[in-house]
């Protein structure tokens, strides 16, 4: 691409995030009103009682919704820096500003020789597509953490770790990101800053890790994959109910334990897979470490007892930096993670109230969501392996191929 071709796109590419992201603040500022149940509440209502609880030098023991690693204090306690703004204001600006921090980072990487534009592209576009939710949930914040630590990996592996350890203790699935790590200075540094916060943490404010028991006792919520089970089964004179359990809305009733098991034994099937990669993967090259981040956190989230919208976030920003490297395999799945995140506005906020009635809508919208999660995932799953252990699609190319090759696909 010409120079005034790498302009005109660079200009589209920002023009379209600032006119987007214009629309998302006018959304969470109730400029305009959104359909569907108001996202913003948990930032005003939840947030800020936590708020209010953590600044006195305590965590939030007496309250089951809190169900995270301690560094999660950081986030919650992050919006009095704008201490000229009210809590929810501060936050949404906070949340702005962490999604521009990503759009800096994958602007960064893909204007690098070799690396392209579509990555920032994924992220302009999947962001809006899951509408105001965004910036009304702190996993922005946590997104642009593991960006971060994904686009440092190959250069500055203990930037990466400590930047793994740390998104780790803000919300346990940046650990994900070194499955594909190869060296040993990226797992050492994510070790010793998990131990070091989680030391601070514990000696510094009671119940750092309350969070544990808490996640531990949670059913399955409406909108995961195994919920599907019961949307279908109340159309045939399931018992059970739906009730808000745990700061989520829950099946309750027969049969829940153990399709909640059946999720966590998907886990673990998918966790057996990742570890079988490991073992039989031997073409590690400089996208690898990003499509399996991108892979292992897919399989983890589309096999969760809980899939939150605001969890497409994470998917649609590991996405994002797969498609920084021009000879990444992930397009398809990344495109399925878009549609995914378009689907899931509609199923919440839009038509939630379907979703919990458990009507024709709102199960169609469950089900083409969550299968273009499987899809993605799958898809996903076998061009990893087919790039690093059974194809020869990641073989590395001579140098001149490899300078013609990348020359001939646009940015």
């Amino acid at each position: 691409m010409d120079s005034a071709g790498a302009r005109r796109s660079l200009g589209w590419l920002l023009g379209t995030w600032g006119l987007t992201r214009l629309v998302l603040l006018l959304y969470v500022f109730k400029v305009f009103v959104f359909p569907g149940p108001d996202v913003t509440s948990d930032v005003s209502v939840i947030y800020q009682g936590w708020f209010d609880v953590l600044r006195t030098g305590t965590f939030p023991l007496g309250d089951v919704t809190w169900q995270y690693p301690p560094a999660a204090a950081l986030a919650i306690l992050s919006p009095a820096l704008l201490f000229f703004l009210d809590y929810a204001s501060a936050f949404f600006v906070l949340a702005f500003l962490a999604d521009l921090a990503v759009l800096g980072l994958l602007l960064y990487a893909g204007l690098r020789p070799g690396r392209s534009l579509r990555g920032a592209w994924v992220w302009v576009a999947g962001v809006p597509l899951l509408g105001p939710t965004v910036y009304a949930r702190y996993d922005v914040m946590v997104t642009a953490v593991a960006v971060a630590a994904l686009l440092a990996g190959a250069r500055r592996p203990r930037v990466m770790g400590a930047l793994v350890g740390f998104g780790a203790m803000l919300k346990v699935w940046p650990v994900l990101l070194l499955v594909g790590a190869v060296k040993r200075r990226a797992w050492a540094a994510a070790g010793v800053t998990v131990v070091a916060l989680a030391a601070l943490f514990a000696a510094a404010m009671p119940g750092a890790f309350a969070f544990l028991t808490f996640q531990r006792d949670r059913g399955t919520e409406v909108e995961s994959l195994g919920a599907l089970v019961f949307h279908v089964a109340r159309h045939f004179g399931w018992s059970g109910e739906v009730l808000l359990n745990y700061g989520s809305v829950e099946f309750l009733g027969p049969y829940v334990s153990l399709v909640s098991t059946g999720s966590l034994a998907l886990t673990g099937l998918a966790f057996g897979w990742l570890l079988l990669w490991r073992l039989l993967g031997g073409r590690f090259v400089t996208h690898t470490l990003a499509d399996a981040a991108f892979v292992a956190v897919l399989m983890f989230t589309t096999t969760s007892r809980v899939i939150s919208p605001q969890y497409m976030v994470w998917l649609v920003g590991l996405a994002a930096v797969c498609l920084c490297f021009r000879a990444s395999p992930m397009r398809v799945p990344a495109g399925l993670v878009l549609a995914a995140s378009f689907v899931t506005v509609l199923e919440f906020p839009v038509f939630f109230a379907h979703v919990v009635a458990s009507d024709s809508l709102g199960v169609t919208l469950l089900f083409v969501r969550n299968g273009l999660l499987v899809l993605a995932t799958v898809m996903a799953a076998r061009e990893l392996w087919r790039s690093s252990v059974s194809g020869t699609d990641a073989l590395p190319l001579p140098a001149q191929a490899t300078r013609t090759k990348e020359t001939s696909v646009p940015s």
